[in-house]
């Protein structure tokens, strides 16, 4: 049974992250340290005692008949529960039933939701991109009409951009909307893979769709974005007539069973009075993937943080398990009978690798929505220069936030597999259930591989290279405070940190001049193992950021052994990450021809 780790994330929020530095400067309104704690006390009893003991109900899947998904034993009870606690409007505008709370409980929630089940939670995150679209692009009269009700969660929201033959590449995206006269357009088309995409949660669901006029310019610049109800509202807001879309079909998927990832057909003729789904145009014409990625950069972070809980869920199921299952005798075991296999030095090798990931990517993802909170708080009190700083540090990190993690998270539900052994692999543990959800989050939201892209060829390069290179002497200063320390504790933590930082910073100078030589090919041979060694060598040094904090405290040194364990068993990774960046390019290419069949 998962239970939340309220304190772990209230230290990396307050103490790692900068919250409450950000409160002490009242950089965040009023909000407080007691409000904070009340907010992440409940949200931790929610998720732990509520929605993880229907977690398992999940795995009956979603059947699906005559258009109609019928969710999980449960769990529309449950998410009537969770909407009535105010959970879905966190974020949101108070103008809108909102209560304006920073990005950085949101996602500190969002990881307890997750952790207790991914599956039950990924409605939310839906519903929460298409308020923060709606919010920043659409008409007051559409605010009007629909706000409120996707802030509250009396309605919930989707995205559809994937075709089935458009994936990541929108440009063969066929969907088309035909203008009819009044402001009001019809939709035709097909999207797969929609998260959400029909349940019995709401009364009713506001699909965001992007689709071609017929007048669009071919590839991306040619997609505009609309708003298609499934019950179009009457004058009094109330879902009125249906409109012409439905649920065709639900995936049969490797995990996440509780989530129905539909099929949506728009404009067939079976539902509504006309063929054609009625729909109203968000933003301008041609201009609907901007309007998109405004969903899809916080989605990456909150999928990132999918990443994060899974990981911790597993770490969690495994120690538990470590804990009292007994096999062998441990070197140094003096009990009677067998040891608990956390006695042997192989188990807790595991255990610790798990937990100081989960630490780091939790870690790098919260210190990203913490610059989206500073980015904003900016932004309002009119400050440009701090505006262009921490948006270029939420540019910077949101990659990062969304890949690693998630790749964090695979990993870490694998190693829980491991430490189970044999009954890993059998249903009823649950561990493999762990690592079948985590599956599917280095892929959706932009795949790993085109967050990659997105760092090394659109992030690295702001401000001239010189944010980045910023932020690396920003790590170094963390690291010089570990030398400072001079603690015997830390062991040889300061040296390996700066031995990472090397590292990075030669991986992204080497980046970076690639690039401007116009080696874009080599550049992107070593995309994929930069950003690994990128959040290795941040999330190091964030473990050692709240060691420090806590040696300063005066507390037992939990946080100082677990920052030294990864600098000294796991961080000399970088090394070879550092090579595969800058000289593994040639290798790659000439292999080529050994990938014939």
């Amino acid at each position: 049974m998962y239970r939340a780790p309220v304190d772990e994330i209230s230290f990396t929020l307050k103490y790692v992250a900068g919250l409450q530095t950000a409160m002490d400067e009242g950089r965040l309104g009023d909000l407080s340290e007691d409000l904070v704690d009340a907010i992440l006390t409940e949200a931790g009893r929610f998720a732990s005692e509520e929605i993880s003991p229907l977690a398992l109900a999940g795995e009956d899947g979603t059947p699906l008949s005559d258009g109609v998904v019928t969710t999980p034993e449960g769990w529309k009870e449950l998410y009537q529960n969770w909407i009535g606690g105010g959970w879905n409007g966190l974020t949101g505008s108070p103008d809108f039933g909102g209560q304006g709370l920073p990005m950085m409980l949101s996602i500190a929630a969002s990881e307890m939701w997750n952790g207790s089940s991914m599956a039950f939670s990924l409605c939310s995150l839906l519903t929460m991109g298409a308020i923060e679209a709606l919010e920043k692009h659409a008409t007051d009269e559409l605010k009007s009409t629909y706000l409120e009700k996707l802030v509250t969660g009396e309605w919930t929201g989707t995205m559809n951009l994937t075709e089935p033959q458009a994936g990541s590449d929108l440009n063969a995206l066929k969907t088309r909307a035909e203008p009819v006269g009044d402001g009001t357009y019809r939709i035709f088309g097909q999207k797969i893979f929609i998260t959400y995409g029909e349940h019995d949660f709401a009364d009713n669901i506001v699909h965001l769709v992007l689709a071609r006029l017929p007048d669009a310019p071919a590839g991306t610049r040619g997609i505009s974005l609309f708003l298609v109800p499934k019950f179009i509202p009457d004058a009094d807001g109330v879902p009125g007539a249906r409109n012409d879309l439905f649920c065709s079909g639900v995936e049969h998927k490797l995990g996440i069973h509780g989530s129905p990832t539909c099929t949506m057909i728009y404009g067939d003729g079976s539902r509504g009075d006309t063929p054609g789904a009625i729909g109203w145009l968000i933003g301008e014409e041609n201009k609907g993937l901007a309007c998109m990625f405004t969903m899809m950069n916080n989605a990456r972070l909150n999928v990132g943080i999918q990443g994060v809980a899974v990981a911790d869920a597993a770490y969690q199921h495994a120690l538990a398990y470590a804990q009292e299952r007994t096999q062998g005798r441990a070197p140094g075991w003096t009990g009677e009978g067998m040891s608990p296999i956390i006695e042997h030095p192989d188990i807790q090798r595991d255990l610790l690798t798990m937990k100081a990931m989960v630490q780091a990517s939790r870690s790098i993802a919260y210190c990203c929505a913490h610059a989206i909170d500073m980015a904003d708080a900016a932004e309002e009190q009119g400050e440009a220069d701090a505006r262009k700083f921490w948006q270029e540090r939420a540019n910077l990190l949101t990659p990062i936030a969304k890949a690693f993690s998630t790749d964090i998270g695979v990993d870490a539900a694998s190693i829980g597999v491991q430490v189970h052994g044999g009954m890993g692999f059998i249903e009823e543990t649950g561990a493999a259930r762990l690592l079948r959800d985590a599956r599917i989050a280095p892929i959706y939201e932009g795949t790993n591989g085109i967050q990659a892209i997105d760092l090394v060829m659109r992030k690295l390069p702001q401000s001239g290279g010189e944010h980045v290179l910023g932020y690396i002497a920003e790590l170094r200063d963390i690291a010089a405070d570990v030398a400072r320390r001079n603690s015997p504790e830390f062991g040889t933590t300061a040296d390996r940190l700066e031995a990472a930082l090397d590292d990075l910073e030669d991986a992204t100078r080497w980046l970076m001049a690639a690039q401007s030589e116009g080696k874009v090919s080599e550049a992107l041979a070593g995309a994929t193992p930069f950003q690994r060694l990128f959040g290795l060598a941040a999330g190091s040094v964030y473990l050692a950021k709240g060691a420090l904090a806590e040696a300063g405290d005066g507390n037992e040194p939990r946080r100082i052994a677990l920052c030294r364990f990864c600098a000294e068993n796991l961080l000399g990774e970088t090394s070879a990450l550092r090579q595969a960046v800058t000289g593994g390019a040639e290798s790659l290419f000439n292999a080529r021809l050994a990938l014939a069949v």
